[in-house]
């Protein structure tokens, strides 16, 4: 995509601030999407190859280390930016961009991420500190 907008306009413009026109998580898509995908990798190797027998044991033991607690954390951090800029993102695609609705959608993308990255948080922060038991 970046080789056919770069080639869409071959004389580049004078100024470019990237800053003024988009926010950071926009930029760093492809950032966010590796470490997501790396993420997704670990996740999928402890809690759906490793633990197919006996779930809740697999996860508990993952979870009392509190290094796989840090990296989940930074997945689901990730993951919140990612939610944030794709869920606006999605609806633009779908053509729904006006400027009395789009700030509404932004709200609800703020929030569905909020919620949605903190309930999934709250699993391995309760079990290391031993919450659920």
């Amino acid at each position: 995509m970046w080789k056919q907008n770069s080639a869409a306009r071959p004389i580049k413009y004078a100024v470019n601030g990237a800053s003024a026109n988009s926010s950071w998580y926009s930029r760093s898509m492809g950032l966010l999407g590796t470490l997501l995908l790396m993420f997704l990798i670990i996740h999928l190797s402890h809690f759906w190859y490793e633990t197919k027998e006996n779930t809740y044991a697999g996860i508990k033991a993952v979870f009392s280390k509190w290094y796989f607690v840090v990296i989940y954390l930074l997945g689901i951090i990730s993951l919140f930016w990612h939610l944030i800029q794709g869920f606006q993102s999605a609806f633009q695609s779908l053509g729904i961009n006006h400027k009395r609705y789009t700030p509404i959608i932004k709200c609800v993308g703020v929030a569905y991420s909020i919620i949605v990255c903190t309930l999934f948080a709250l699993m391995p922060i309760l079990m290391f500190f031993g919450v659920i038991n």
